[in-house]
């Protein structure tokens, strides 16, 4: 083998093992990376500021339950968010409100589809839009600052926001969409689908892998299938509360 195809087989072989390790715990590498700017850490367990998003990630569960007091301070729910390992708490200051079972899913090959709607780049002059269509739609979680985590794309309808796109976690080597909602109004118009379509395409650009994250289950699944998303592992959400 020539020594330059060496080195590009080196490279590729090098990189592909970095992005694999990255997708195993994406909040982790989100906060080193892109987001480092929003990064609370404690001993071995890195959070997002609350102001921002409430996840939290570790390699080491022996760290969680300090870690957790100690966030819990500044915010009275959070998640951890782990591929297969299982926090150990403090259930004296914190308490476990439920497990969700979720699943990564990135882009394998994307499959176009035709873009019909005027989508809007969204700016921060819609913030407060955008926060109140997710929690009319999905209350609880959403912090109105996640919109500075990146990029969100909307549908409008009589001047009325109806559909949006967001982007959440990310590193330099991949992006995910997050944020799919749509007004109850507005449901089985193929909103999501154009604007899943388009954030993608916008995070291929980049150069990027567009990755996002679901529930087990979700009837939202087959629709990321369709356009070129598989499922790779579980992603497990474990949402506490402080006592």
């Amino acid at each position: 083998m020539k020594s330059s195809h060496y080195a590009s087989f080196f490279y590729l072989f090098y990189f592909m093992k970095t992005l694999e390790e990255k997708l195993k715990n994406p909040v982790w590498y989100s906060l080193n990376e892109t987001h480092h700017k929003f990064l609370i850490a404690y001993d071995g367990v890195q959070f997002y500021h609350p102001d921002i998003c409430i996840f939290g990630s570790f390699f080491d569960p022996s760290k969680t339950a300090k870690a957790l007091n100690a966030y819990a301070k500044i915010a009275d729910k959070f998640f951890l968010v782990s591929e297969n390992e299982t926090p150990i708490i403090d259930t004296n200051y914190v308490l476990l409100e439920k497990k969700i079972e979720g699943c990564q899913m990135i882009l394998e090959e994307f499959v176009d589809f035709k873009i019909t709607e005027d989508i809007v780049l969204l700016t921060a002059e819609h913030m407060d839009e955008v926060h109140a269509l997710i929690w009319l739609v999905m209350p609880g979680f959403y912090r109105k600052r996640g919109f500075e985590m990146g990029t969100y794309f909307g549908i409008y309808k009589d001047n009325t926001l109806v559909s949006i796109t967001g982007q959440r976690m990310q590193t330099d080597d991949f992006v995910e969409i997050s944020g799919v909602v749509t007004h109850p109004d507005h449901t089985r118009n193929g909103y999501a689908r154009q604007l899943i379509a388009h954030t993608t395409k916008e995070i291929l650009k980049e150069k990027k892998l567009p990755i996002l994250h679901t529930n087990k289950g979700n009837p939202a699944i087959p629709l990321y299938e369709k356009l070129g998303y598989k499922l790779t592992r579980d992603m497990n959400w474990w949402l506490y509360r402080r006592k």
